[in-house]
């Protein structure tokens, strides 16, 4: 069975070295990393080296449903690429690419067979347009 990629991508105003830090960083995780409003992170622990691992906790804000969001690095070259792969086997790739000024950041995953392409995309797309608003606003 061949597995389906999606891929999101945003134009972030900001050099590919601070796009990095922001994307990686513990302490900038928790402040952009959501799908939407009603849900956050308030812990996150990332080990950004081949073999380390990350531990995400997604909560929703009201208390009703939370998960950690969890993998282990497979290639790290710094400002420019990220691959790990989840707790359930998928992959995923991370492409930080100077665009002048700014950084095109591109991520395409392997989709999950509980929930319709679609929404996958657009959940993946929303913490990316979060994770743009953050470093913009910064």
């Amino acid at each position: 069975m061949e597995t389906t990629k999606i891929t999101v991508e945003v134009n972030v105003n900001a050099s590919p070295a601070l796009v990095w830090e922001y994307f990686n960083a513990p302490e900038h995780l928790t402040k952009w990393c959501a799908a939407s409003d009603d849900w956050h992170m308030p812990s996150a622990s990332n080990d950004l080296r081949v073999g380390g691992e990350f531990n995400n906790r997604m909560e929703a804000k009201d208390g009703s449903f939370g998960f950690d969001f969890k993998g282990t690095y497979t290639e790290v070259i710094e400002f420019s690429k990220i691959s790990y792969t989840m707790e359930d086997g998928r992959t995923v790739d991370i492409f930080f690419v100077k665009n002048g000024d700014t950084t095109d950041l591109k991520e395409i995953f392997d989709a999950e067979s509980e929930n319709p392409v679609d929404m996958q995309k657009a959940g993946w797309q929303a913490i990316l347009d979060n994770f743009k608003k953050y470093v913009e606003s910064l």
